[in-house]
């Protein structure tokens, strides 16, 4: 019943201006046959009466010529006896035929009268027909009567005689056709205002068609909009309803005011609508435990739930905050919580405006990755090291801020800084975990060399260590400076690896001089030239002074230049903590 209701809809349009169109068109058939019948009436009536009366008036002046001609004929000498005859046959036969003509023209007068279904002007016709009966009984029995003494006088040939008879029977003849003439003439009147009836009514018939069409039409169009506005309401409501969602609003709800196909529609509408809404709150609420590009695809992307990982080249940034440890020892719990809080937010920013996944909180320690499906594999080393750019950068806020939110001012913050491991390599990726938690995350040798990558940084005094891979998928966007080569704790082969310094083109003169002198160092050190990397060294530390990694390669140098390594000694420095 549903899915006809629209339909229903559209066929009750259809038929009711199906019904409007048949009833115009009947009323229309209707008048149009009135107008015929008056027309049949006419044309099979009037007419006809007309016709009757015009030939009575010429046989009465037929039988009239006959009748002089018949005195003519006696009058001759000798008389001319076979043209009397002939005249008088034709006269008999006149007189015959006008009372023929004159009772055919009153049947048809009385036919009219009779006929109620036509408009006539009975008063009138009945005036006709009761001047024709009398010319017929009176005034031509008058007549009958002069012309029979007018032929008794002819066959006596009393001849003056028959010429006064004569001039009386002209007369009287006169006056019969006068007489016919004026009913003749009435009945063209009466013809006439039956014409003007006909025309009036043909008249009406068009204005009334054209009304009852031109109504039928607005009936039809109102019935139509009436209709299909509320089919029209109901859809532009949706679609109002489906640009709200589109821009984000999830708070709209339409208003279901039909049970037809749309408003099963809108209900469907609000469903997805609160479907939508929920899911929005679990990504909202979800998204302060788990990445939000994790939970929107965990329930995007069913795919990424799946137990099988997939190996991928990832890069993977652990993050420790240096002096921590000492710093909380003197906090109460609610501050330390409001620290942890605040230097987690300002760090995991940059990791998230750089298209990161945090993974999770460690502690002081975050631990952060960056690949596919969430980043292309060309700029996933890049984004990585913009974002422990950033997190550098951002350090010097935090120190400011830490003592107003512990209240207490003065609070000595210089040993409190970032440590910020950097790797890329293959890893598992996928949702690892047992039958009851799941976690989306990446494991592999590259986390464990990003982890370790985090802690070198205290034997070289760096903020940042990168691998040589990480360096190589970066690009030409920042400027960095070769540390060192190491096997950090774990593994076998070594690993060179890599300082950021900061991005390309914002590095200060001293800063470049200072790598430039460090490089020399310890290309020199790689050589065993055990002077020239402490030339270098120390030039680089005239530049600047507290350079980390300078300070470790030169007391690092004096070591080995009092204590030289072995001869199958490859340059690499092992890093067993």
């Amino acid at each position: 019943m549903i899915k006809r209701s629209i339909r229903r809809r559209i066929v009750a349009i259809a038929v009711g201006l199906i019904i409007l169109m048949v009833a115009t068109s009947v009323l229309s058939m209707v008048m149009v046959g009135r107008v015929g019948h008056l027309l049949d009436e006419l044309t099979a009536r009037y007419i006809p009466a007309n016709g009757h009366l015009m030939r009575a008036n010429i046989l009465s002046l037929e039988r009239a010529l006959a009748l002089r001609r018949m005195v003519i004929a006696k009058m001759q000498e000798p008389p001319d006896e076979t043209g009397y005859k002939f005249q008088k046959q034709l006269y008999d036969a006149k007189d015959a035929e006008v009372d023929s003509e004159a009772q055919a023209a009153r049947k048809l007068i009385n036919a009219i009268i009779d006929d109620t279904s036509t408009p006539s002007d009975n008063a009138a016709l009945a005036r006709i027909d009761s001047r024709i009966d009398s010319l017929m009984s009176e005034s031509r029995q008058h007549l009958e009567q002069e012309s029979e003494d007018l032929l008794s006088e002819l066959d006596a040939r009393d001849f003056s005689a028959v010429r006064r008879s004569l001039a009386r029977v002209d007369s009287l003849r006169d006056q019969l056709n006068e007489k016919i003439n004026a009913v003749r003439t009435e009945m063209l009147k009466v013809s006439y205002r039956a014409i003007a009836t006909i025309r009036s009514e043909q008249t009406q018939a068009v204005l009334i068609s054209a009304i009852v069409t031109l109504l039928a039409a607005i009936v039809g169009l109102i019935f139509a909009n009436l209709v299909s506005g509320g089919i029209i309401r109901s859809v532009r409501q949706l679609l109002e309803g489906t640009r709200a969602v589109e821009a984000g609003q999830l708070d709209q709800s339409i208003e279901v005011m039909a049970v037809d196909e749309i408003g099963q529609l809108a209900a469907a509408f609000n469903r997805m609508v609160v479907q939508l809404r929920d899911n929005q709150r679990i990504k909202e609420t979800f998204g302060k435990y788990i990445d939000p590009r994790v939970v929107e695809g965990l329930i995007d992307r069913p795919t990424l739930t799946a137990a099988e990982g997939q190996r991928r080249v990832m890069t993977v940034l652990f993050c420790d905050l240096k002096g921590f440890t000492s710093l909380s020892e003197g906090m109460t719990p609610q501050g330390l919580v409001k620290v942890m809080n605040r230097y987690l937010s300002i760090m995991s920013e940059p990791i998230r405006t750089n298209r990161g996944i945090i993974d999770k909180y460690i502690g002081d320690g975050i631990m952060a990755y960056w690949g596919p499906p969430f980043v292309d594999e060309a700029d996933h080393a890049r984004f990585a090291c913009l974002a422990a750019i950033e997190m550098i950068e951002r350090i010097a806020a935090l120190r400011q801020e830490i003592p107003e939110l512990l209240g207490v001012r003065g609070t000595p913050m210089e040993k409190c800084d970032l440590r910020i491991g950097v790797a890329t390599g293959e890893a598992l990726v996928g949702s690892i975990g047992s039958d009851v938690m799941m976690s989306y995350t990446v494991m592999g040798d590259v986390v464990n060399l990003a982890s370790r990558l985090e802690g070198v940084n205290k034997t070289y005094g760096t903020r940042n260590l990168v691998s040589e891979r990480t360096i190589a998928g970066a690009g030409a966007a920042l400027e960095v400076r070769e540390i060192d080569r190491v096997v950090v704790a774990g593994h076998t082969h070594s690993e060179i690896i890599f300082e950021i310094l900061g991005r390309k083109g914002e590095l200060t003169p001293q800063q470049l001089l200072s790598r430039d002198k460090y490089l020399e160092g310890l290309a020199a050190y790689r050589e065993q030239q055990w002077d020239e990397a402490l030339r270098a060294l120390n030039e680089s530390l005239g530049t600047i002074p507290d350079d980390g990694p300078s300070m470790a390669l030169l007391k690092r140098v004096e070591s080995l230049k009092a204590n030289p390594p072995s001869r199958d000694w490859d340059g690499a420095w092992r890093i067993d903590k």
